[in-house]
């Protein structure tokens, strides 16, 4: 079976409504609001309609993980990281280290989101901003 990524692949037709966000909190971690999302959704100070959007790369060999002092992140078997909750220590390293600021912070629970590449968010995404796309040949993850 093929490796799933998850990719913005429509960055222009991201309104900001945050149905991502909240798919995730809600039908990953059965959470309200947005806070427990494993993506996040920024709109760019004095732009109007634009909008960042942060998603995990799947990274073969993560910094995320390399970061943690006691283990808790671990690298997972097709990229990307698992979270050891009992391990974590919330010091915050792991989101310090992330290349490209996408490993998310729960600030309740005080412990890194790593997305698990489920696909929630995408079905929710009124406008295809985002899919689970296979990782294009030759294309290797950090």
């Amino acid at each position: 079976m093929a490796v799933q990524y998850l990719n913005v692949v429509n960055r222009d037709q991201c309104i900001g409504c945050f149905s991502c966000m909240y798919a995730c909190s809600r039908m990953v971690r059965n959470a309200g609001g947005s806070g427990k999302a494993a993506l996040r959704v920024k709109g760019y100070a004095g732009v109007e309609g634009a909008f960042s959007i942060r998603v995990c790369a799947r990274c073969e060999d993560p910094d995320c993980a390399k970061a943690c002092p006691t283990g808790a992140l671990t690298p997972a078997p097709n990229g990307g990281v698992r979270l050891k909750k009992d391990l974590c220590i919330s010091c915050g390293a792991c989101v310090k280290a992330c290349a490209i600021s996408a490993l998310q912070w729960d600030e309740e629970e005080r412990q890194p989101i790593p997305c698990i590449f489920c696909g929630q968010c995408v079905k929710y995404c009124p406008n295809d901003v985002l899919a689970m796309t296979e990782k294009p040949e030759g294309e290797d993850r950090r």
